[in-house]
C-alpha cells in the first residue's frame, strides 16, 4: 500500500493574502521561501477527525485546524501578544502529551500551538 509522506501543504483562503502570509512569516517565524515553500523540523504530527458538531476549532463554519508544534509555549504566546494576537482561553496541559493553546489568525482561523512533552 502506498502511503503519505507528510503534510505537503497548508492553504487558506483570505480576503488579503499577502498580510496575512507577512503574519505568518513575521509573528510565528515560519521562514517561507519562494511560493510559501517552510521547511519545518521533524517531529510528530497528529492527524485526527471530530465530531461534526464540536466547538474545538471555534467557530462551526472553520471544518480544520491547524496545529503547530513549538518549542516553548510561553515564549510563543508572549510574542504573539507583543504582535496583537492573544490566546483563547486557558492554557491546556495533559500528562505525558503536552500543552496546548489557541489563537486566532488575522483571518479568524483558530490555531493551536502545542509545547510536546
Amino acid at each position: 500500500m502506498e502511503r503519505v509522506l507528510g503534510i505537503g501543504g497548508f492553504f487558506v483562503r483570505a480576503e488579503d493574502p499577502d498580510a496575512l502570509t507577512a503574519w505568518y512569516r513575521d509573528v510565528l517565524g515560519i521562514d517561507m521561501a519562494a511560493y510559501g515553500v517552510w521547511t519545518q523540523e521533524s517531529g510528530p504530527t497528529v492527524v485526527a477527525a471530530f465530531p461534526a458538531d464540536t466547538d474545538y476549532f471555534g467557530a462551526r463554519a472553520q471544518q480544520v485546524m491547524l496545529n503547530f508544534r513549538v518549542a516553548d509555549l510561553d515564549a510563543m504566546l508572549a510574542q504573539l501578544a507583543q504582535n496583537g494576537s492573544h490566546r483563547i482561553g486557558e492554557i491546556q496541559e495533559m500528562d505525558g502529551v503536552g500543552r496546548f493553546a489557541w489563537i486566532n489568525d488575522p483571518a479568524g482561523n483558530r490555531l493551536e500551538l502545542w509545547q510536546p512533552a
